[in-house]
């Protein structure tokens, strides 16, 4: 009796998943708990497991297709391993047969206009990883490559009675006008549809400030050596700013308020959201009572959700609530933006590159490395007076940090 393969109930309020990519294929086989399929939701990525030992029997949902919270998307048949499998290609090197071709591999075959034969395969039962391919382009690439070595190490042929698994390769013309339609990820439909209930919703204005880093910046270096060597993390720009929110969201707490139907809801707790550059698009994790934070612990909490973002391994309810939200377009180069707010909260304050720029200070002109701030904030709950002062009170505290404690 084959065994379903199903869709779990992957966090609040998701009714949706894409699939991401399937690690095994139809007649593989997979052992009890361990990982077969990759399914996407709009806010990360989820690892579904064998609910057996057994077969893979069926494949119902190809990767790219959506499927809905519940639904079958594959079946195990329960039975016993295989004496033999392709597994044995680790120990003779013959290819098995026929070739397996995962998907990202396939898909940067047809970018090099490569065959699957002509990569050496090092992934599970001889599967062609995009690693391998990766390896194999960067090889091609080196100066140190050459025929002669190339033809000393021949990728072994399959034997005659083999089925051969071919990529095509479309060749587009010089000056060919070509469109390409590509689904939109999960991720990336979640993220419009907040950005647009945002404009709609709120009465969104933003108010610029600019702020002179040196102490910080001095702060910093001064610091940098005994804080990584007590707290095993570096000492980064966000903890400065998320401590920073976090004493004027105390004064000015409409910024950290929502309105909740006809009512406007203050909070004593500080769930700060940090927008992380992901794997499939922005993210944004949040820090959970991020006032009860060191230094230390907040740049290591970063860290992880970086690290985890890259590789879409972020949990859904990691990006749950949140009343206030940090986003850092300088880290891309961005001087100066209007950020949106992530609807219900009611501020998002924007960082930028840090420049250095002449300033006056003492009736004279000096260069200071400067950062542009922007903070936007809904109006029907904050007023422009309340907004401006809040990121006067966050420049007050950075151009003199030695009033936050600093762990070191």
């Amino acid at each position: 009796m084959p065994h379903e393969i199903q869709i779990p109930d992957v966090g609040e309020s998701i009714q949706e998943v894409q699939i991401g990519q399937w690690l095994k294929s139809e007649g593989d086989w997979v052992d009890k708990d361990e990982t077969v399929v990759e399914v996407e939701t709009d806010k990360a990525s989820v690892d579904l497991a064998a609910p057996i030992s057994g077969v893979l029997s069926k494949i119902i949902k190809k990767d790219g297709e959506g499927a809905d919270i519940g639904e079958v998307v594959g079946l195990v048949e329960e039975g016993e391993r295989p004496e033999t499998s392709n597994d044995e290609y680790e120990t003779t090197g013959r290819l098995p047969d026929p070739l397996v071709i995962m998907p990202a591999a396939q898909r940067m075959l047809a970018e090099h206009g490569l065959q699957g034969r002509e990569v050496e395969a090092t992934g599970p039962g001889g599967r062609l990883l995009k690693e391998d391919v990766q390896r194999h382009v960067e090889q091609m690439k080196s100066p140190e490559s050459s025929p002669a070595k190339t033809a000393s190490a021949p990728v072994p042929s399959p034997p005659a009675t083999t089925t051969p698994v071919f990529v095509s390769v479309t060749v587009v013309s010089e000056g060919q006008r070509v469109e390409e339609a590509v689904p939109m990820t999960l991720i990336r439909r979640r993220i419009a549809a907040r950005l647009v209930e945002a404009q709609q919703t709120g009465a969104l204005l933003t108010t610029f400030n600019e702020i002179d880093m040196s102490a910080v910046m001095a702060l910093r270096k001064k610091y940098r050596d005994t804080f990584q060597e007590k707290h095993d993390v570096k000492l980064g720009f966000m903890s400065f700013f998320i401590k920073a929110s976090i004493e004027a969201l105390k004064q000015f707490p409409a910024v950290n308020a929502e309105i909740r139907d006809k009512a406007i809801i203050y909070r004593n707790y500080y769930d700060v959201g940090v927008a992380i550059g992901g794997g499939k698009g922005l993210v944004v994790p949040v820090l959970r009572n991020a006032e009860r934070m060191s230094f230390a612990e907040i740049e290591v909490a970063i860290g992880d959700f970086d690290a985890r973002a890259k590789t879409n391994k972020l949990r859904p309810d990691e990006f749950e609530g949140g009343t206030f939200t940090i986003t850092n377009g300088g880290v891309y180069g961005s001087l100066l933006s209007t950020p949106i707010i992530n609807p219900p909260q009611s501020g998002v304050l924007g960082l930028h590159s840090i420049q250095e720029r002449p300033v006056a200070e003492n009736g004279q002109v000096v260069i200071r490395p400067m950062m542009y701030v922007a903070l936007t904030y809904d109006h029907r709950l904050v007023d422009g007076r309340e907004a401006v002062t809040f990121l006067r009170q966050i420049k007050e505290i950075l151009e003199e940090p030695a009033r936050m404690l600093l762990e070191v």
